[in-house]
């Protein structure tokens, strides 16, 4: 103990890095696309890899891979739209649809040639696939389904925050003597940035070293999924979600009322969808579905980390618990202290007779 009785905080241990890794600079953002459509994921990760890029003091890269043609000239222009200062280009016609090995090794080439030192992939199906196979090869971290990004100035290194032992810790993971850094991040966790089409860039464009005999995997069949009916809860503006404190199935009935009156998506914590009550696509939490609706109703949840980390960046939450001192209220936009039971029917017709009233006023 010091003097004044205060802890002695341990010293930190200054890490010498390699002094090869110097020749690593900028960060990059892998822009995943399928049939025309970019997936949201990279924009909001162009958003965030500005920020890093900012504060390193280098430029911010996309990286498009695709066949020739202008819809990937038009994905490096928006790359550039949302915050990339250049867009490296790879136009060959095997990589028209995804297929790893094609892509693992364009991706690699173009790491090995410019030597980026961050480099962010969506934790999609497709990016959670490419990012360990690039990894793997470059013999480099990667940290999956990060929830906070950061750089920790002293040497440079990216600092990636992510859910461990089931969501019941956060910790935050460095690589210090390997580049470049990666980290797959999901889709929703961060914001999408505004979108400026008054920004330019360069394209810098590459070739893939690679014939198509060379490639084992072939596509025989494309089949869409079939998205229609199922749920959305990733691109929902409101949604109301229940937890163990609805005690019963029937008693989440209440939670399916209240989102019919507001047009709201439903979820729910991991023990209602391993209880059966609900089907497993409207999980939220670090082992379901990340969101970030402009409203967010927890009634009858903790809110644990698991759950936490899925939801905490909505605009609005407004928490509805009986236990006063349950971690929700910690982090909720408005708690309300009470019987769920009681609570969320009472807003079920409040919310009803208020839209009516509206309705016959419009």
């Amino acid at each position: 103990m010091s003097e004044d009785n205060e802890p002695r905080k341990p010293a930190r241990r200054k890490v010498e890095l390699d002094p090869k890794l110097a020749a690593y600079k900028g960060v990059w953002v892998f822009v995943e696309h399928e049939r025309g459509q970019v997936h949201p994921v990279s924009w909001e990760l162009m958003g965030e890899g500005r920020k890093l890029a900012d504060k390193l003091g280098v430029e911010l890269a996309g990286i498009v891979m695709g066949t020739p043609g202008p819809e990937s000239r038009q994905f490096c222009s928006e790359a550039i739209h949302y915050g990339a200062d250049l867009c490296y280009l790879m136009e060959e016609d095997l990589l028209k649809d995804y297929r790893n090995e094609p892509y693992t090794k364009g991706l690699t080439d173009l790491v090995n040639s410019y030597q980026p030192e961050i480099l962010l992939i969506g934790a999609t199906t497709l990016g959670r696939d490419l990012a360990g196979s690039v990894a793997t090869t470059l013999k480099t971290g990667l940290t999956a389904d990060c929830t906070e990004l950061a750089i920790d100035m002293e040497n440079r290194s990216l600092a990636a925050t992510r859910p461990t032992f089931g969501g019941s810790l956060l910790c935050t993971i460095v690589t210090l003597n390997y580049r470049p850094q990666m980290a797959t991040v999901r889709p929703r966790v961060m914001a999408m940035p505004e979108k400026d089409g008054n920004r330019t860039g360069r394209i810098i464009v590459h070739p893939l070293d690679m014939v198509e005999e060379s490639i084992i995997t072939k596509v025989l069949e494309y089949i869409p999924d079939n998205l229609q009916g199922k749920p959305q809860l990733a691109f929902a503006d409101i949604i109301v979600s229940g937890g163990r404190g609805m005690k019963k199935p029937e008693n989440f009935q209440l939670i399916w009322d209240l989102a019919k009156v507001l047009g709201a998506e439903v979820g729910a914590t991991r023990p209602i969808v391993q209880a059966g009550w609900v089907e497993a696509d409207r999980q939220v939490g670090q082992s379901g579905k990340t969101v970030r609706p402009k409203l967010y109703i927890a009634a009858g949840i903790s809110g644990a980390i698991q759950h936490r980390v899925g939801m905490e960046d909505s605009d609005v939450i407004i928490a509805i618990n009986s236990d006063p001192s349950a971690p929700i209220f910690d982090f909720a936009t408005y708690g309300i202290v009470g019987n769920a039971m009681v609570i969320v029917p009472a807003l079920t017709e409040a919310f009803r007779q208020h839209l009516s009233t509206a309705r016959m006023a419009g």
